[in-house]
């Protein structure tokens, strides 16, 4: 998405920004996040044991799907004029819906909740985020996503 102005920013509460590319997630994926976040839960890295279970197989950590958001919204979240910087700010909610099995692919798809002014030069967007599964009907997770920018 082009660099829109202020007013365009408030005009578009309400409205689907973006929705990303599918971007797959494979053992490998899931295992390297294991080893960074410690969180080796054999439903996550065990092929054999996971098979056994309700899921049939390995299953990403959630809150990798949920890293996921920051590379999902490049290009398809709102980008202010004249931005200095942008940064995370947080949830507000976020709610795992189902798991993502090793394997398949996932999208954000992104609407605008909220655009408002925290102080001078700073504003704040709440975004309503689903990641999709490709194939299902049921997304892997919703949230709320609330990020800062600040205008030069």
């Amino acid at each position: 998405m082009a660099a829109v102005s202020i007013e365009k920013a408030k005009e578009l509460i309400g409205s689907e920004i973006g929705v990303s590319e599918w971007k797959a997630i494979e053992q490998p994926t899931i295992n390297t996040f294991a080893d960074l976040t410690e969180d080796w839960q054999f439903i996550h890295i065990d092929e054999e044991a996971a098979a056994k279970t309700p899921f049939g197989g390995t299953i990403a950590h959630g809150f990798l799907t949920l890293s996921m958001l920051s590379a999902m919204g490049a290009g398809n979240v709102i980008v202010l004029e004249n931005v200095a910087m942008g940064v995370n700010y947080g949830f507000e909610k976020v709610r795992f819906m189902q798991p993502v099995r090793a394997g398949k692919k996932v999208r954000g798809r992104f609407v605008l909740k909220d655009f408002k002014e925290r102080q001078p030069g700073q504003y704040q967007m709440t975004y309503e985020v689903s990641v999709e599964i490709e194939g299902e009907a049921k997304p892997a997770l919703v949230a709320e996503w609330l990020t800062l920018q600040y205008i030069q």
